[in-house]
């Protein structure tokens, strides 16, 4: 399981990467970060509505309440331009942390 603070950190770009596989709704989401992860990424609903809604205000992604196929309505979200160019920004950003970590640790002796 990964700590809390690195859960929070990465749950935009991995909302966004996630909806450019197409649109989907909290749960689903919820459960292919999981099923990516290997269960080490663990979303709450409390923890993932939140970011959600403020991704929707700042305009990176779009909502809309349908119903399902069981009949009850769920509310789809889907990556709109903005959230596509975020999601490129993010990306860089994430390389770069992932690259030095990659260097500084390859230098260091393996720990036992």
């Amino acid at each position: 399981m990964l700590t809390k603070e690195l859960v929070a950190a990465s749950t935009v770009p991995l909302v966004l990467s996630v909806l450019t596989e197409g649109e989907n709704y909290g749960y689903a989401l919820i459960q292919r970060v999981r099923e990516l992860s290997g269960g080490k990424i663990e979303w709450t609903e409390g923890m993932l509505y939140p970011v959600l809604h403020w991704m929707e205000k700042e305009e990176l992604i779009e909502a809309e309440w349908r119903e399902a196929e069981t009949g009850r309505k769920r509310k789809y979200y889907r990556l709109r331009k903005e959230g596509r160019k975020a999601l490129q920004e993010e990306k860089q950003q994430w390389l770069s942390v992932h690259e030095t970590l990659t260097k500084l640790w390859k230098q260091q002796p393996r720990l036992s």
